[in-house]
């Protein structure tokens, strides 16, 4: 055999090897027919490649429990499975305020979740790397496993991403949030933009060809799906609303702002207070101390200074819907984040809000059903599909002694 020849058989084992890997990492028990099936490979060609597969650690034969029993006769279908401990993955949500991470198996499964609030700014970029490592290691050992058990650690920061990681090298608060994560995680490391896999774990959760997450807290920043592909740009700036901070005062009075609800609904109820003539029950909590939360279960009971406030804050959804769906054409504008569980009051102005009279078909508005977690479940998510996408790139864990 010619070394073009044991290369192109190489190649191909690859090849097959890696669609029957992607079958595997979907399903629970399989047969060999149930793969011939969905990979178009010979029976000869699965069985082989199955036990390629089991060499390497990423399967498991199971015997035929049935046939053992006595109940069927004849020769059993070999059956397959992936084998549970070729690894797992690590999703890790490294907020401003905040570390979630989950430990999910190559299934998805969540197997252990921690979370911290932590001081970005007393911690710095080593003090988030640090805090981060310790985060997932105490995580992982609820679970029994080790780093070593880690295929792949995705990782989400409200900061532009660009296809390499990085952030731009202007924003100082950008760097401090994108703070060298990669080289000090375990498995390989991706970094991306929070938005961005809040955007892909609502994409997981309802299919959409056109939808931007707008994940809203803090801060704002939107995941840009569009035609099915997530939208990046240059320096990873697309989605980051910065065309807020420009809102043209005479149209959105005291909205210049790209804060997210959150932060507005607090800034505004504290600026509000003193000059504020009715009766509001907002004035009740010590002016330092209100809160988003405060401000939306003030809402929920009738207090007119708060309706008052989530009545602007539906105007300025209901511009950005009109922005998104007129520049990009989206059909669904997804509301994620912890404040999504309170959104509705918002959302149903926002709704009342859009013009009838475009033309165009208007966009949904609704909120995300994973609350806080958007972005951990997008990281795992990320990490799954990545292992899907080229599984050859990933070392299953060998079998403990």
């Amino acid at each position: 055999m010619d070394g073009n020849t044991a290369s192109s058989t190489q190649l191909l084992r690859q090849i097959n090897s890696e669609a029957l890997l992607r079958f595997a990492l979907q399903e629970q028990v399989f047969t060999a027919g149930e793969a011939m099936a969905a990979t178009g490979l010979t029976r000869a060609t699965v069985l082989g490649v199955c036990d390629g597969l089991v060499d390497a650690g990423w399967l498991e034969e199971l015997t035929d429990a049935r046939t053992e029993a006595g109940r069927l006769k004849g020769r059993p279908a070999r059956q397959y499975q992936l084998r549970e401990a070729a690894g797992v993955v690590v999703g890790l949500d490294a907020g401003e305020g905040y570390f979630t991470t989950i430990v999910a198996d190559l299934r998805g499964r969540e197997l252990g979740k921690r979370r911290q609030s932590i001081d970005s700014h007393a911690l710095g970029r080593a003090g988030r790397v640090a805090n981060a490592r310790e985060l997932i290691r105490l995580a992982l050992e609820d679970v029994s496993c080790t780093p070593e058990d880690v295929l792949l650690t995705a990782v989400g920061v409200p900061a532009p991403i660009d296809a390499n990681g990085a952030s731009p090298a202007g924003g100082e608060f950008w760097q401090l949030m994108n703070s060298g994560f990669a080289g000090h995680l375990w498995g390989t490391v991706i970094v991306e933009n929070d938005a961005n896999l809040a955007a892909i774990a609502e994409q997981a959760q309802e299919p959409s060809a056109n939808v931007a997450t707008l994940l809203s807290g803090e801060r704002f920043g939107a995941g840009l799906i569009v035609d099915g592909r997530l939208l990046r740009g240059r320096q990873g700036g697309a989605g980051e609303m910065r065309f807020l901070d420009e809102l043209d005062s005479k149209f959105v009075p005291d909205e210049g702002s790209s804060d997210g609800f959150g932060a507005l609904a607090r800034k505004w109820a504290r600026a509000r207070i003193h000059s504020y003539d009715g009766e509001t029950v907002l004035r009740q909590i010590p002016e330092g101390d209100i809160n988003a939360e405060d401000v939306f279960q003030a809402a929920r009971a009738g207090d007119p200074l708060a309706q008052d406030i989530i009545a602007r804050l539906g105007v300025r959804l209901a511009r950005i819907g009109v922005v998104l769906s007129s520049l990009l054409d989206i059909e669904r504008v997804v509301i994620a984040g912890a404040i999504s569980r309170a959104i509705e009051p918002v959302l149903e102005h926002a709704r009342s809000l859009l013009p009838t009279d475009s033309g165009l078909p208007l966009p949904d508005l609704v909120a995300s059903t994973l609350g806080a977690e958007s972005v951990v479940r997008g990281a795992i998510e990320s990490a799954l599909m990545r292992i899907r996408r080229e599984p050859s790139a990933f070392i299953p864990r060998a079998p403990r002694s």
